[in-house]
């Protein structure tokens, strides 16, 4: 009985690997390591390129609208755009498994002000080896990754990350 269990689970794991998060069997990305860049387009196809937001702090957060912890994370990410200004930081929004028009309705009950941006074939998750909603990025002025939060982050956690960059003004 247990040697037919083992691999009949071990092929289930692998099938919902392959088929449920998009970062499952990707090589994971690291701190330190130069963010893959991407051009996607925005909610009104405007075009969104990370590598636009070159020498400043930029949040590259992966959500959707179906996503409840990503609801208690926008107000915080607004929050942060203001209250760190001075360093510059940017916000870019990734929605992920998601249609157009139930991300269009979120950002603007929740009056998202920065570029939310559609991955279609999810090739950006894929180069971020996201798993699912809320997952931020931080990347650096340099374009380098300082770290990756894995769920919503705290108002201290975001503080923490973004004290470590000087004011530019």
């Amino acid at each position: 009985m247990l040697a037919t269990t083992v691999p009949l689970l071990l092929a289930v794991v692998l099938a919902v690997g392959v088929a449920g998060g998009a970062g499952l069997l990707t090589p994971a990305l690291r701190v330190g390591d130069r963010a893959p860049d991407f051009a996607l387009a925005d909610l009104n196809g405007e075009p969104v390129r990370l590598a636009d937001y070159v020498g400043r702090p930029v949040i590259v957060n992966f959500w959707a609208s179906w996503c409840l912890p990503c609801v208690e994370e926008f107000p915080l990410l607004a929050a942060a755009l203001d209250d760190h200004a001075d360093i510059g930081l940017a916000v870019i929004g990734i929605v992920y498994r998601d249609r157009s028009e139930a991300a269009r309705a979120f950002g603007e009950r929740i009056g998202a002000d920065w570029p939310l941006a559609m991955d279609p074939g999810e090739a950006v998750a894929r180069a971020y080896g996201v798993y699912g909603p809320p997952e931020s990025w931080l990347i650096g002025p340099d374009g380098r990754v300082v770290s990756r939060q894995i769920g919503p982050y705290s108002a201290e956690e975001l503080e923490a990350q973004l004290s470590q960059f000087p004011a530019t003004n």
